[in-house]
């Protein structure tokens, strides 16, 4: 199934049960307001919304209406949890190698994993509101996870268990802050402003053979200013799969129902072709460009977004179906 928040003044929003194919909408008022409440008694409540589901894309839905993804919150507006990965190492290899530094070893057998704000997300076509465009603003798309309880020590397998929902989601990135807060040795924070997600967020059985193991085998297509810039595969160069993320999380506490875990920026290998590395795929970030740029030139000649730059981040089935609707949004400064 399919689920959305609608916006309706409050801070959680309403719980909407969406068609298939994105084109209809229904209140799950009489079954669960929130998706919070969902995710806490998941066993008891999803079967309700699993037959409203069937209804609504049956065409027997009494009280349906046309969806729109712009009055959308983020599926879950507000989480108890969001953590976000690097699970795609050759993300890390790029910024690496830009700046001439080896990878650590460790990279390849224990995720990187940082810490987000979960008390503020934006929903799909909201504004990205940056205070100054000189702090370096980028857009990163991924694939995101919603969960249920995962207990401490649960191993991999165990965890892939515990994923309630599938979404993508824009984690919005200051760069120019970045060196600064990291040299202090505590990690992201004013760097890492509110991250936006999906209008929809979906079941394991809506992605069929796509969802493979902990990895979504799709394409993740970024658009900046109406250019696409990024057509990466986010199944194949996952090195760290949804159930290794979870595990890394859980290892010393528990992870509660309503937790989020991020992919990371959706990032592929470059390919040789005629003697110069090239990526062909594109980006999904626009500080991986500059890295590229910056091997194959020595430089980076990209710029970071600018106020009134726009950006929609989108997955299609293989149908050419749009799978979680589009995120679409406009940076502005602050009014």
């Amino acid at each position: 199934m399919k689920l959305a928040t609608y916006k309706d003044g409050s801070r959680d929003g309403q719980l909407v049960v969406v068609s298939r194919d994105l084109g209809t909408a229904h209140y799950a008022t009489g079954i669960a307001s929130k998706l919070q409440q969902v995710l806490d008694d998941w066993g008891f409540l999803s079967p309700q919304l699993q037959d409203l589901y069937d209804q609504l894309n049956a065409g027997r839905a009494r009280h349906a209406f046309p969806f729109d993804a712009a009055q959308c919150m983020a599926p879950l507006p507000r989480a108890y949890q969001w953590a976000d990965g690097s699970a795609y190492i050759n993300h890390v290899e790029l910024v690496r190698k830009a700046r001439n530094a080896e990878v650590p070893e460790s990279f390849y057998t224990d995720p990187l994993m940082y810490q987000g704000g979960s008390d503020d997300f934006i929903g799909p076509c909201d504004d990205v509101v940056v205070p100054s465009e000189a702090m370096g603003i980028d857009f990163e798309a991924e694939i995101a996870v919603i969960t249920g309880d995962v207990k401490m020590g649960s191993t991999p397998e165990q965890a892939l268990d515990g994923i309630r929902l599938v979404t993508i989601a824009n984690d919005v990135s200051l760069r120019n802050l970045i060196p600064a807060e990291l040299a202090k040795g505590f990690g992201f924070f004013q760097s890492k402003p509110a991250t936006a997600f999906g209008p929809v967020a979906v079941t394991l059985d809506e992605l069929g053979d796509a969802w493979n193991h902990g990895r979504l085998d799709l394409v993740v297509q970024s658009t900046w200013n109406g250019r696409k810039v990024g057509m990466c595969d986010a199944g194949p160069e996952m090195t760290f799969h949804f159930g290794q993320l979870i595990a890394h999380v859980a290892k010393t506490r528990n992870v509660r129902a309503g937790s989020i875990i991020g992919s990371g920026t959706v990032s592929n290998k470059g390919v040789e072709q005629g003697g110069r590395t090239e990526w062909p795929k594109g980006y999904s970030c626009i500080a991986e460009k500059r890295c590229i740029e910056t091997i194959q030139d020595g430089k980076p000649s990209t710029e970071f977004m600018k106020f009134g730059d726009t950006i929609r981040i989108e997955v299609k089935g293989k149908d050419g179906a749009s799978i979680f609707g589009a995120i679409d949004q406009t940076i502005t400064e602050p009014a």
